[in-house]
């Protein structure tokens, strides 16, 4: 991972178009190829950012940026995409790099870690004909929750969550890019599976193709009584 402190401007052009004004912020390359910007505030999220597969690209300021300061200008380009990311730097205060090596994933609480047991053993609550390929199944970047085959044969990564935020569909996302890639496997798509799926992360997921299932704890561990219902 890179790890960059600078004072910088960031256009964002593609699906939308995004300015930050100069300032002093924190920009992380890591090494999945993707890259963040981030302020000193905010909790974890980026301000900017471009995930991957993306390239970046350190070439010569214009002579527009020369005259504006400018000492370096990065270009990420997406490499599915025509999503571009241009960092223009003005003054850079730090520039570290370090191997952070292969990361475990997260240890996961244990509501988080027994609903993924159970959905493992109740594979079908996600359709009839489906069954189970593995649990913790093995990306470059580590497990995927669950590897999955639908009624149709087709390859299907689940992430499980106690509630459903945009970081796991981000997560989910990588995990899907990078499983795609094997032949045996492709096409591979995408299952957010939570007790609760806030609507950010719906929106977010459904427009990169990725479903939303809802799951009852209690009723897939054997808890729910039917007769004490009103309907």
């Amino acid at each position: 991972m890179r790890v960059v402190i600078a004072t910088c401007c960031v256009d964002y052009s593609g699906r939308l178009d995004a300015h930050l004004p100069r300032a002093t912020r924190l920009i992380m390359i890591k090494a999945d190829g993707s890259v963040l910007v981030h302020s000193d505030g905010g909790s974890y999220k980026p301000l900017n950012w471009m995930s991957p597969p993306a390239r970046l690209a350190e070439v010569d300021p214009d002579e527009e940026d020369r005259e504006a300061g400018v000492v370096s200008r990065w270009e990420v380009t997406a490499s599915k995409t025509d999503d571009r990311l241009v960092i223009r730097l003005f003054d850079v205060v730090s520039d570290t790099s370090a191997d952070l090596g292969v990361d475990p994933g997260l240890t996961k609480d244990g509501v988080e870690a027994h609903l993924q047991e159970l959905l493992a053993e109740q594979i079908e609550v996600l359709g009839p004909g489906w069954r189970l390929v593995r649990r913790e199944y093995p990306t470059p970047i580590g497990p995927v929750d669950i590897m999955a085959k639908d009624a149709d044969g087709g390859s299907v990564a689940v992430e499980v969550k106690r509630v459903g935020g945009i970081d796991g569909v981000e997560q989910l996302t990588r995990y899907v890019e990078m499983l795609d890639r094997d032949p045996l496997l492709a096409p591979v798509r995408g299952l957010y599976a939570a007790q609760q799926i806030r609507p950010q992360a719906r929106v977010l997921a459904e427009d990169r193709g990725i479903r939303c299932v809802v799951l009852d704890y209690d009723t897939m561990r054997g808890m729910d009584d039917p007769s004490s219902r009103l309907f």
